[in-house]
């Protein structure tokens, strides 16, 4: 039994989660702790078993995922049931916001996978809590490529944040003096799409295919990791976050394309 904790209400952390099993060939049922809404989606979760907490988890897990962040979402994580590995999964977050939450007693980690560059203080901490600390470099579950005519927009919301994502690529086409059909790929369709801008509901939007001609994307973990590979069709706008740092990703992103 692998048990893993993914908390947010969002997307990444469990298509981060399916990328991670996948890299590590890790084999077996898993649990999941995680409060996201799309948990309930089989395409992302099919054969994962949900729960609201690591109390409610299996007992006899023989490794631990503890998904971003170190001590829980709140800081309040000091509690990790027993297990032969217990695995921590960093990403980058904002350490000066984050760094206030951490408890007196943090949990421990065997092992340490380091996703993407971290500021210094986040790094050192890592390895103040880690037996080890070691990159790992993701790669997806095979799947067929996403093909469209013209240019993706993938978001998985809010409303207004994928509205915001799809006015910048339209901003976009107008100053290049282009007029290319667009298609959002998004688990809803939000109030007030543009007309002329096709909706897709699709899982997983990566790899691009053959007829796809622009990529436009907030700058989150997995879409700045996933597109790099198409690093000369994608354009990212990053959002404001409580933990996570888009705009030093988003940066990072955009000085790989320079």
């Amino acid at each position: 039994m692998i048990v893993c904790y993914a908390a947010g209400d969002g997307l990444g952390h469990l298509t981060r989660l399916r990328s991670v099993l996948h890299t590590l060939r890790l084999d077996g049922p898993v649990t999941v702790v995680t409060a996201s809404p799309f948990a309930n989606d089989p395409r992302i979760t099919g054969g994962w078993r949900i729960v609201p907490s690591l109390d409610a988890a299996d007992a006899d897990a023989h490794e631990v995922i503890i998904d971003a962040f170190p001590a829980g979402l709140k800081g309040d994580l000091t509690h990790i049931p027993s297990a032969p590995r217990v695995t921590h999964l960093a990403r980058l977050l904002r350490w000066d916001a984050y760094e206030p939450l951490l408890p007196a007693d943090p949990p421990h980690f065997d092992r340490t996978f380091v996703l993407e560059p971290l500021a210094p203080p986040h790094h050192a901490y890592l390895h103040a809590v880690s037996d080890e600390v070691t990159p790992l470099a993701l790669t997806d579950p095979p799947s067929e490529p996403l093909d469209v005519d013209g240019w993706l927009i993938v978001h998985s919301g809010p409303a207004p944040e994928t509205l915001e994502l799809v006015a910048y690529a339209r901003d976009m086409a107008s100053v290049e003096g282009v007029n290319p059909p667009m298609t959002l790929v998004s688990p809803q369709k939000p109030d007030g799409l543009p007309p002329g801008v096709a909706h897709l509901d699709a899982y997983p939007a990566c790899a691009p295919g053959p007829n796809v001609e622009r990529i436009v994307t907030a700058a989150g973990f997995n879409a700045v990791r996933q597109f790099a590979p198409w690093r000369d069709l994608h354009r990212v706008l990053p959002f404001p976050r409580t933990l996570d740092d888009q705009f030093t990703r988003a940066t990072r992103a955009r000085s790989n394309q320079a």
